[in-house]
C-alpha cells in the first residue's frame, strides 16, 4: 500500500485523500499487492518510457510503446519481450487502460489539444514529466510557478493523474528499487483520485519500489529533479523529507 506522510501544516491540504488513505491502509504496511494485467501505453519512448514499459511488459502487462515513427521502436519492443508492441500515439491512447506520460514537459500542451478528452477516460495517467526552463521555455516557467502536478491537471481537465517516477534516474528502474548499499527505495507519489492511486501503488511495487503517497496533486511540485525528495531515499528518509515540505 502507499504510505502517507503529513506534516501538521500539510494535513489540512490533504483531507481530500481521506478516501484513498482508508482504502489503501486496509491492506497493511507490508501487504503484497496483486495487480490484474492492465493495458499500458507509454507516450514517449525515451529512457523513462522504455524502462517502465519494459518492466511492466516483463511482469505480464500488455504494453504499447508509442512514437510518431513506431517502426523505430523495434529494438525497444524486442527488449521488452512478447507482451510489448509499438504504435502511434493515437493507437497507444486508444489501446491503453493506463497511460504513462514520458515526454519533454513542453510537449504536453500539444498532446492535450489532441488527446485530453480520451485521456480523461483512463483509469490512471502517470505523469513522469519534469519542466526544465532551458528546454521547455514558457510552459516550464508556468508549470514551476503553479506546481507541475497542478499544471498538468490544468492542461488535461478530468485526467486521473498520479505524479511519480520523476526524480530517480530511469536507469535505476531496472534495478528493482534497491540502492547500491542494498537498502529498499521509496517512490514518492502525489495524486487526488483514490482509484488511480490504488492502481499506481500496484504498478510502483512491480518496479520494485515502496510506494509512498506523500500528498495530493499540489504536492507534485516537490516531485521534480534537484529538490529534497529527488534521488534514491529509503521509506524512512522519504517520510522525514516529506514531513518538512509545505
Amino acid at each position: 500500500m502507499a504510505q502517507h506522510f503529513f506534516s501538521t501544516h500539510a494535513r489540512r491540504r490533504f483531507l481530500s485523500l481521506a478516501a484513498a488513505s482508508t482504502a489503501l491502509s486496509a491492506l497493511g504496511t507490508n501487504a503484497s499487492f496483486a495487480v490484474t494485467p492492465l493495458k499500458i501505453a507509454t507516450i514517449g519512448s525515451g529512457k523513462v518510457g522504455t524502462a517502465l514499459g519494459t518492466v511492466w511488459a516483463k511482469a505480464g502487462h500488455p504494453v504499447m510503446f508509442s512514437s510518431r515513427h513506431p517502426e523505430s521502436l523495434k529494438d525497444v519492443v524486442a527488449g521488452a519481450g512478447p507482451n510489448a508492441k509499438a504504435g502511434t500515439v493515437a493507437e497507444a491512447v486508444a489501446f491503453a487502460d493506463v497511460v504513462v506520460l514520458a515526454v519533454p514537459y513542453g510537449a504536453l500542451p500539444d498532446l492535450a489539444k489532441e488527446f485530453a478528452p480520451a485521456l480523461a477516460k483512463k483509469v490512471l495517467v502517470i505523469d513522469t514529466c519534469n519542466p526544465f526552463t532551458n528546454r521547455d521555455g514558457d510552459v516550464a516557467v508556468a508549470a514551476l510557478e503553479k506546481g507541475a502536478g497542478l499544471y498538468t491537471a490544468q492542461l488535461f481537465p478530468g485526467m486521473k493523474i498520479v505524479r511519480s517516477f520523476n526524480a530517480i534516474p530511469a536507469a535505476k528502474f531496472l534495478k528493482g528499487g534497491v540502492r547500491d548499499d542494498g537498502a529498499r527505495v521509496g517512490m514518492p507519489m502525489a495524486g487526488d483520485d483514490a482509484k488511480a492511486i490504488e492502481v499506481a501503488t500496484g504498478l510502483v511495487r512491480e518496479v520494485g519500489y515502496e510506494p509512498m503517497l506523500v500528498g495530493n496533486l499540489d504536492f507534485g511540485k516537490h516531485l521534480i529533479t534537484r529538490v529534497p525528495l529527488a534521488g534514491e531515499h529509503t521509506p524512512d528518509e522519504v517520510r522525514a523529507i516529506a514531513a518538512g515540505l509545505k
